[in-house]
């Protein structure tokens, strides 16, 4: 399902189709009030036959009718200004609840990092979040930071969108009231894979929530199967941008491997994760996704193999 802001599932989301309706509905009654008028001018003055061919009367300087175009959309225009003031400040002022998750999102080029620094997780381009239930909420409260450029973070079911800028922290916070998995996109334009930056927000209930964290806070595992391919990876550069707990690999560069298998994606939503794919972007990352920080690791193929089966046990 394509996103959608006039499918919300968020108070903040709620809130900003409520302002669109507002603003279509203004809008809508204006456009049919110039478009009649403009229909009502062809057709009542109109050339007939038996007309003289002279000019029909001209009407100067009316000063209700300059004081009517003035005054009015003067008006909109300061109601539309109130109205929109009102509900960035009713969202805006929110402040977190002792029990509301905190999550830092930091936007790179071009992937996004998410960190839940409460629960001890780093993962990268899935949001997972628990579902916000009436009796009990259980809003999700977002910080935004950027490594790099400016980017935007934007889910059109959750939220609206928040600028992601280097040395400066942003806040943004959802509270979702629908399980399923939602859409979101970097929405400013942050270089040639701009449009390569997805994110997804997987909101769980309660005890899937719970599940997912315990799974992701587990290390790595040491599967005896490919510990040839680990003790590989442990020799080559990965480990210099990438993090797998409970190995050597402690780079920050690039997102952390440690469940790199728990996503249903990889490139930041440019490809699903699946062997295939997954070997493809080890062996030429531009492959996928033209122009991506991570350069071709040019591995022989029984090399390449032996990577992607130790990536494949990331799970």
């Amino acid at each position: 399902m394509s996103p959608s802001i006039f499918d919300p599932v968020s108070t903040p989301a709620f809130a900003i189709r409520e302002v669109a309706f507002f603003v279509l509905g203004i809008t809508g009654v204006i456009f049919l009030l110039v478009a009649g008028l403009a229909v009502y001018a062809l057709v009542r003055f109109r050339r007939r036959p038996g007309d003289d061919g002279r000019e029909p009367p001209q009407v100067y300087g009316s000063h209700q009718i300059e004081l009517a175009w003035t005054v009015v959309p003067l008006l909109i225009v300061v109601v539309l200004f109130l109205v929109t003031a009102r509900y960035i400040y009713g969202i805006e002022r929110q402040t977190p609840p002792a029990d509301a998750l905190e999550v830092t999102i930091v936007g790179h080029q071009w992937w996004w990092e998410i960190r839940y620094p409460k629960l001890g997780i780093v993962t990268a381009n899935e949001l997972h979040v628990p579902l916000s239930e009436p009796a009990h909420s259980t809003p999700t409260f977002v910080t935004l930071e950027s490594a790099d450029v400016i980017h935007s973070f934007w889910i059109p079911q959750l939220a609206g969108k928040m600028d992601v800028i280097p040395n400066k922290t942003n806040r943004i916070w959802i509270d979702p009231q629908r399980p399923g998995t939602y859409v979101g996109q970097c929405a400013e334009y942050c270089g040639v894979q701009h449009a390569g930056m997805l994110l997804t927000v997987t909101v769980h209930s309660r005890d899937d929530f719970a599940r997912w964290t315990a799974a992701q806070q587990v290390p790595a595992p040491d599967d005896a199967q490919v510990r040839g391919g680990r003790q590989l990876f442990s020799s080559l550069a990965c480990i210099n941008c990438h993090t797998v707990r409970g190995t050597t690999a402690n780079g920050v560069f690039g997102p952390d491997l440690t469940h790199l298998m728990s996503r249903s994606t990889i490139g930041a939503g440019v490809a699903r994760n699946t062997p295939e794919s997954l070997r493809a972007w080890v062996d030429d990352p531009a492959s996928l996704k033209p122009g991506a920080l991570m350069p071709a690791m040019k591995l022989s193929r029984d090399d390449l193999d032996k990577v992607t089966a130790y990536l494949l046990s990331l799970r």
